[in-house]
């Protein structure tokens, strides 16, 4: 009979393993001693995996959530399946019901196939479908998915992830660096629970586990991950400015309008063939988001499906987010010595 705490014996397939929360999530399972496959369309670009390992413990395999066998071929044998499969805009075949919906759906049949244990599915804080955006809307399909072929399949929903390849601090401290103007979407009123991505895989590595805070966690249940402060679209903003040391003005821009530039935003993406520059690409589906305030739940805290029910202190943005925004000073990470 297999130890449970001997993990070395133990194998667990992660979709998604080699982006950006998937390296993380490698990380965490890594240093518990999993074995680790990380399925991915392109192995061949999953090498910086290797030294987060010991030799053999991270094996890169082939996988299409499109191509059913592959993944059922990416999941024999193992006690454990992650999903972190997702995409934030759609581009050509990468469509959110297709990569969140039926990709899911895919990866939960093949788990329950297989024997696997458990089955984690990552969703987001917003999933919801009766939602107005596409993308909230298919990542409660993909919940659904999930929970239809693996009743017991645990959701991991967070809020904005950030860390150093995120796509929104990064991107947003981009535009300020070339842009004397920051637009305020909505007002900038929206509110968001940013939480740090080596959070988000520990509280994974913890699900995986059984084990958190000195009790068990149990199967099939939905967590709500968000960071220790609320923080409004407005003041994220002016966070990311005072950090790269640029003053910017910050212009508010209703949400029409904002859905406006957003399609024409869409029309100069497609007739450039993808060529448009991404730091200034929005959708229109991203503006309806952005309608909705992006925070745990108060049903979450209650239930204690949250970090801090899983014993994890979550760090903060102030503590995070300037040891790689230093890039975007005028003098970079030697602004301090400059002005000194």
């Amino acid at each position: 009979m297999t130890n449970p705490l001997d993990r070395s014996t133990r194998l667990v397939t992660v979709f998604g393993g080699s982006g950006f929360v998937g390296r993380h999530v490698v990380r965490a399972l890594a240093q518990r001693g999993w074995r680790i496959r990380v399925a991915c369309r392109r192995p061949d670009l999953a090498f910086h995996l290797q030294p987060i390992g010991k030799v053999g413990q991270i094996h890169a395999v082939q996988a299409n959530l499109r191509y059913p066998a592959s993944v059922a071929s990416a999941v024999h044998g193992a006690e454990a399946v992650v999903n972190l499969v997702g995409i934030l805009t759609e581009s050509g075949r990468q469509r959110f019901d297709a990569v969140h919906g039926f990709g899911a759906n895919v990866v939960a049949r093949a788990a329950k196939a297989a024997g696997a244990a458990s089955l984690i599915q990552m969703s987001a804080i917003g999933a919801d479908a009766e939602s107005a955006s596409s993308y909230a809307r298919s990542k409660a399909q993909g919940e659904a998915a999930a929970r239809n072929s693996y009743a017991d399949a645990t959701i991991i929903r967070p809020s904005i992830v950030f860390g150093p390849e995120d796509d929104f601090f990064n991107r947003f401290a981009a535009l300020a660096r070339l842009s004397p103007v920051l637009p305020l979407i909505g007002g900038g009123a929206t509110k968001f629970q940013p939480v740090y991505v080596g959070d988000v895989a520990e509280a994974i590595a913890r699900v995986l586990d059984g084990q958190a805070a000195g009790k068990t966690l149990e199967a099939g249940k939905t967590w709500e991950l968000g960071g220790p402060e609320v923080r409004t679209f407005r003041e994220l903003l002016e966070f990311i400015c005072t950090t790269i040391g640029r003053k910017r003005l910050l212009l508010p821009m209703p949400f029409p309008l904002a859905r406006a530039q957003a399609f024409g935003s869409e029309i100069a993406n497609a007739v450039s063939l993808g060529l448009y520059p991404k730091i200034l690409h929005m959708t229109r589906d991203q503006v309806t988001l952005l309608q909705t305030d992006n925070v745990v739940s108060e049903a979450a805290k209650a239930a204690g499906l949250t970090l801090e029910g899983m014993g994890i202190e979550a760090d903060s943005i102030e503590a995070i987010v300037p040891t790689y925004l230093y890039r975007f000073r005028k003098s970079g990470q030697f602004e301090a010595r400059a002005t000194a």
